[in-house]
């Protein structure tokens, strides 16, 4: 198993033969031959590979993409690959332009868990137990033996990395960015995004200007 990381680029994952499940930012996916994996900057996630292994083709996407589905199904991988041994980014096009997107399969509540969280990363998880009748000790140790991070941490980095995109790819004040992200104030929305990206809101304001 490859323990929970972040990739700070956008990439996307073509699985070329094997497979392997992959827990994440995105959900919860089994992933096989012909099917890719979006990942947006600075995503983390874990992955469990199968016993024979698997052979991935990684393609860099623009910094500004932020893929609208986590799992994509490649109708022509083979041509992927010749376009990529002359020229990735043709090869990146082609995918673009091909691929569709598929419905996330839940395997478990914590795959029902992660996917509510990705919807409204403002999700009170005392709530969403409570009406599956979970107790918190159970949804905490559940939730970290799938994604390899507790609930209440998974949230905080998804709002996170949301307000990230806020304050970069916008104009609101840094405060008002906090409040409609869930933080309480700007200090903790700043301290959530060090957390994710390395750097402060302001700094990356600064960066992208």
């Amino acid at each position: 198993m490859l323990p929970r990381h972040r990739h700070g680029d956008s990439y996307l994952a073509l699985v070329l033969s094997g497979g392997y499940e992959e827990a994440g930012d995105g959900g919860r996916h089994r992933v096989r031959a012909g099917q890719v994996v979006m990942h947006g900057a600075f995503e983390a996630h874990l992955n469990r590979y199968d016993a024979k292994g698997s052979e991935v083709l990684d393609l860099a996407l623009p910094s500004w993409v932020e893929p609208s589905a986590a799992l994509m199904q490649a109708p022509d991988p083979d041509t992927a690959v010749r376009l990529a041994e002359r020229d990735p980014n043709e090869a990146l096009a082609f995918l673009l332009a091909t691929m569709k997107p598929q419905s996330p399969q839940f395997i478990d509540w914590p795959d029902e868990l992660a996917h509510a969280m990705v919807r409204d990363p403002q999700l009170r998880l005392q709530d969403w137990a409570r009406e599956r009748q979970l107790a918190d000790a159970t949804i905490s140790r559940g939730f970290r033996q799938v994604f390899g991070i507790a609930p209440s941490a998974y949230r905080a980095q998804l709002k996170g990395r949301l307000a990230w995109r806020q304050a970069t790819g916008g104009r609101e004040t840094l405060s008002s960015i906090a409040a409609c992200t869930g933080f309480c104030d700007q200090a903790h929305m700043t301290h959530a995004v060090r957390a994710v990206t390395g750097r402060t809101p302001g700094a990356w304001r600064r960066h992208v200007k």
